[in-house]
């Protein structure tokens, strides 16, 4: 199965960026290419492990995904539950951890196959390098939200509303 990995040092600890790559709506249009639009399912509110999401694509294409985990500050699974008839499967994993000069090491991952089976060798090829491109101008969209002082603030009142277990305080 294809992956596609990128990372980038941001200078905010990882708890602040796990949060920025956690925004929604409004905030995190300011700062991902990747999606025109992003959305809870099933009455969720808020990410954590199970949540199902749909996310439009700016290209138009759709799919839902679900969190397969969810261990702030550390990493985020997701994995695709329907979505574009090309993919057969589609994860996304981000990593945040400590980078030794200060600040994180933001570290995202896409695995993906191809369908129909005849199809996939050449499919996945374009696919590598379409989801590399992307995965590319995603963490440099991240890295710039972690210096924008809007989706910063958004961070940390989300942040500022957690309780250490994961969970948000019913007040926030």
């Amino acid at each position: 199965m294809p992956v596609v990995e990128s990372a980038v040092v941001v200078a905010v600890e990882p708890a602040v960026a796990f949060a920025v790559a956690q925004t929604q709506g409004e905030v995190r249009l300011r700062w991902d290419p990747f999606i025109a639009g992003q959305r809870f399912l099933d009455g969720a509110t808020r990410p954590g492990k199970g949540v199902r999401t749909l996310t439009r694509h700016r290209s138009g294409l759709s799919m839902v995904s679900e969190y397969v985990s969810y261990r702030p500050p550390t990493s985020t699974g997701m994995q695709m539950v329907r979505g574009p008839w090309f993919f057969e499967r589609l994860a996304a994993g981000w990593r945040f951890a400590p980078h030794d000069g200060g600040g994180t090491l933001a570290t995202w991952r896409y695995s993906f196959a191809c369908r129909p089976a005849w199809l996939a060798p050449v499919a996945e090829k374009v696919g590598t390098a379409v989801l590399g491109r992307d995965i590319r101008r995603r963490i440099d969209g991240f890295a710039r939200g972690c210096a924008d002082p809007v989706v910063l603030a958004a961070a940390r009142a989300n942040l500022a509303a957690e309780r250490p277990d994961g969970e948000r305080d019913a007040a926030a």
